[in-house]
């Protein structure tokens, strides 16, 4: 077989670029910002919101809304004004933050133990999945009768019914997340020879991180779901009772204060926890859009 005594090239990294070409580390180059880098993202995210208010309000100042029925913005707000500065509103968003604090916690408490039970071991998958999956088959709403036959209609039912949301939210994702850990990061840590505690502590769990977030997003929706059923059974306050009686007397001004309350509450929930995928996930780089 004949050879070459031509010298083999030498590798890229070792190439001289061509006189006169000025090679650029993009490792050390900023991104290019542009115009809209200048405004704070969190005022970004309002734009869609913002300007949906304000063709509600353009529009019913054209009369094409009823305002019987869709009130306008200022009135709205007007109202707002006047349930936050006699107390009502305080009142009952205090009652109703209390028990999605309750339910969140106990949530979070059973979900996360459920999760770690059942994806880090094949004896707690056979003992819990199965039933965090009835759990999530069955309507949350449905188990409301049986939670106010054996607890009454008590504040303990209403907890319960935000428990076991916020539970099977947090269970469902994080026990995905646990299952799909990158395999062949676990295979180079045992080959590393890492033990079972450190795997777990250092390869697993981190991996799982973005997965319990997500978790956690839909279980503050949720929470703040089973709270507005819950609170329409003999609630003698909270947000879900202003709602229930203000249908009760056709206060549609009240029922839009009511939503904005929600909406607030959700955007807040939201921004918690982008805040954490930004302090626990500065390892990760995604698309971020641009």
């Amino acid at each position: 077989m004949a050879t070459s005594d031509a010298t083999p090239p030498a590798p890229a990294a070792f190439v001289r670029p061509p006189a006169g070409i000025a090679v650029v580390d993009p490792r050390t180059q900023a991104p290019r910002t542009t115009a809209s880098d200048r405004i704070p993202r969190a005022l970004q995210r309002l734009a869609g919101p913002l300007l949906l208010i304000a063709a509600w309000q353009a529009l019913s100042s054209l009369d094409v809304f009823d305002p019987r029925n869709t009130p306008a913005p200022v009135t709205v707000l007007r109202t707002a004004l006047d349930l936050a500065t006699s107390g009502v509103l305080a009142t009952n968003l205090l009652a109703s933050l209390t028990l999605v604090a309750k339910g969140l916690a106990l949530g979070l408490a059973v979900g996360l133990g459920a999760a770690l039970l059942g994806g880090l071991s094949r004896a707690g998958e056979n003992i819990v999945d199965t039933n965090m999956e009835i759990l999530r088959a069955v309507p949350n709403f449905a188990l409301l009768p049986i939670l106010i036959a054996w607890f009454g209609i008590d504040d303990l039912s209403k907890v319960l019914l935000i428990t076991l949301h916020v539970a099977v939210c947090i269970y469902i994702n994080t026990y995905s997340a646990i299952r799909n850990v990158d395999a062949s990061l676990i295979e180079a840590a045992r080959c590393l020879g890492v033990g079972r505690r450190e795997l777990v502590g250092a390869v697993i769990l981190p991996g799982a991180l973005p997965g319990f977030l997500v978790g956690l997003r839909l279980a503050l929706t949720g929470a703040w779901l089973s709270l507005i059923f819950a609170e329409t059974i003999n609630a003698p306050v909270g947000l879900g009772r202003m709602m229930s009686d203000a249908r009760e007397y056709f206060r549609v001004d009240v029922i839009f204060v009511l939503l904005a309350v929600y909406a607030l509450l959700g955007l807040l929930s939201l921004a918690a926890v982008r805040f954490l995928e930004a302090r626990l996930l500065v390892w990760r780089r995604t698309y971020d859009g641009r």
